[in-house]
């Protein structure tokens, strides 16, 4: 995977799990809050992974 799908995936994930978290709260269901915010978690972690390919991709680039 290119670090662009990575940041893609990743913002998906959050958004997904922010509604989810925002929906479980609403309604009271602490599983489905529990569930949004891990998935926004793993959201955040593929957008690190991303920024982590784009910083070895430029070092690797300037030798």
């Amino acid at each position: 995977m290119n670090s662009t799908t990575d940041k893609i995936k990743g913002a998906a994930n959050e958004a997904a799990g922010a509604v989810k978290e925002a929906v479980g709260k609403a309604v009271g269901n602490p599983g489905l809050e529990i569930e949004g915010a891990g998935q926004k978690l793993k959201g955040e972690a593929q957008g690190a992974v991303a920024d982590a390919k784009d910083a070895v991709k430029k070092l690797v680039d300037k030798v």
